[in-house]
């Protein structure tokens, strides 16, 4: 097993939203689309899953984007090149089917786009027509947007408020996209579960296949846990082991919102901390 996982390079895509280069040969070698790690940062930190944007088997690294929204990936975007992370576990989940054919959109919200780019890359290597469609809140957080048009026949890129793009979110450019492309036989859909739902809701009328890959809890991502439950087709799976990518159908959200919000305040409180550690240091060295 590798012990040591160095950081090789480090770009910030967003103010918030690193591209991180991991030295991680054998995860490397056996990474697919669709796959994802389960990451520590410190011995005694928590565990993460990260989506692998992308995989160089000759190089032996992987990327990851990370967006600093909670304690572990601020510490996480905090770090440099030459840092190391201390544990890297994977290539984790089941790879997402790629089949040479038709024409498809992909929808990506928020830094959801980093773990749908190398589904549509794939995709578009195989022979499909892809149709993609970004979003963000506001400018400076849309990311991949050179990366995804180069795997795209098509990309519309919304905002929120307007700043760049269609102001709006994706749904309503996939609505668009689906009324003047009646071909499109399947949609890709990532990003938060409020995003991914809504996907659902404008597409099951039209009996479209949608593929949503899920980021429920998890703690050690092989299915052990039971952190990342969810209920597909009345049926309890695991995100970890039987996915991460689900019929988005089959899958109830609602259920997972309200799960996924299980440790909100101790997640809070742990951010809190971290900022006061952080402000104290400062104050040390001045």
């Amino acid at each position: 097993m590798e012990s040591r996982f160095p950081i090789l390079a480090k770009t910030m895509l967003a103010p918030t939203i690193a591209r991180v280069i991991v030295g991680a040969p054998l995860v490397a070698r056996k990474a697919r689309a669709g796959n994802f790690i389960i990451v520590r940062v410190t011995e005694a930190g928590e565990r993460i899953p990260l989506t692998i944007v992308d995989a160089d088997p000759a190089g032996g690294t992987i990327t990851l984007i990370v967006q600093a929204v909670g304690k572990t990936t601020k510490l996480l975007c905090a770090l440099q090149q030459g840092d190391v992370l201390r544990d890297v576990v994977g290539p984790l989940g089941n790879p997402t089917p790629i089949v040479g054919c038709g024409i498809v959109a992909c929808v990506g919200g928020g830094v959801g786009t980093a773990e749908l780019y190398p589904i549509a890359r794939a995709l578009h290597q195989a022979g499909t027509i892809v149709h993609a469609i970004i979003g963000a809140r506001t400018r400076e957080l849309v990311i991949l947007e050179r990366e995804m048009a180069a795997c795209s026949t098509s990309l519309a890129v919304t905002t929120d408020d307007g700043s760049y793009g269609r102001r709006g979110v994706v749904t309503d450019a996939l609505g668009d996209l689906l009324a003047g492309t009646p071909e499109v036989g399947a949609v890709y859909a990532i990003g938060p579960l409020v995003m991914m739902k809504a996907v659902v809701d404008l597409v099951r009328p039209l009996g479209l296949a949608t593929y949503v890959s899920l980021n429920a809890i998890m703690v050690d991502g092989t299915g052990m846990c039971g952190g990342c439950r969810v209920t597909v087709n009345g049926q309890m799976k695991f995100a970890c082991v039987d996915g991460p990518e689900f019929d988005g159908t089959a899958v109830d959200f609602d259920e997972l919102i309200v799960r996924n919000r299980s440790y909100a305040d101790l997640e809070r409180i742990g951010d809190q901390r971290l900022t006061c550690e952080l402000a104290s240091a400062g104050t040390e060295t001045r």
